[in-house]
C-alpha cells in the first residue's frame, strides 16, 4: 500500500529531539506532484511500537505522535490540502481537535461505518476519519478514488 503513494514515516525520535518534523513533512508534501496522494504515517510493526513505548512511555509516545499529526493537519490545510484521510481513532480525534472542527457534513460512504465528511467552515476540508478496525485493505485506494 505505501509503495503506491509518495510516503514518509514520522520519526518519533526526531520529534522528541526537537526537530521541526511538521515543517519538513509539510515541505515534502507540497513538493509532490499536484493531484497525487501523499501518505504520512506513524504506524510500525509491533516490535518497533513496543521499543518506542519502552523508550518514551506509552502515554508520552502516543501524545507526541497525536500532537504532531494534529499540527501537520493544520499546516497541510493551510498550504491548500483539502482532503485528508486520518487512520486511527485517537489520531482522528487529535486531528479534528487541532483543526477546530465545529461540525461535519456527512458524505458518501467509503466503507461500512466510514463516510467522507466535510468540515462546516469557510474553507471546507474533506475528512475520512477511520478507526483501525474499519475498511478493507483497499480502503485508501477506495477513499482516494471517490474524490478524485
Amino acid at each position: 500500500m505505501r509503495d503506491q503513494y509518495a510516503n514518509r514515516k514520522i520519526n518519533i525520535d526526531d520529534i522528541v529531539a526537537g526537530k521541526d518534523v511538521v515543517a519538513a513533512l509539510t515541505d515534502w508534501a507540497i513538493a509532490q506532484p499536484d493531484g497525487m496522494p501523499v501518505m504520512i504515517y506513524a504506524s510500525a510493526d509491533p516490535q518497533e511500537v513496543k521499543a518506542t513505548q519502552q523508550k518514551y512511555g506509552v502515554q508520552r509516545a502516543g501524545e507526541v505522535l497525536e500532537q504532531t499529526l494534529g499540527q501537520l493537519a493544520i499546516h497541510l490545510t493551510a498550504a491548500g490540502f483539502d482532503r485528508l484521510i486520518v487512520a486511527g481513532g485517537e489520531t482522528s480525534g487529535a486531528v479534528v481537535s487541532a483543526l477546530g472542527v465545529q461540525g461535519l457534513r456527512i458524505g458518501p460512504e467509503i466503507a461500512p461505518g466510514v463516510p467522507w465528511t466535510e468540515t462546516l467552515s469557510p474553507h471546507p476540508v474533506a475528512l475520512a476519519l477511520k478507526s483501525g478496525n474499519f475498511g478493507a485493505e483497499t480502503f485508501f485506494d477506495d477513499a482516494f478514488g471517490m474524490l478524485t
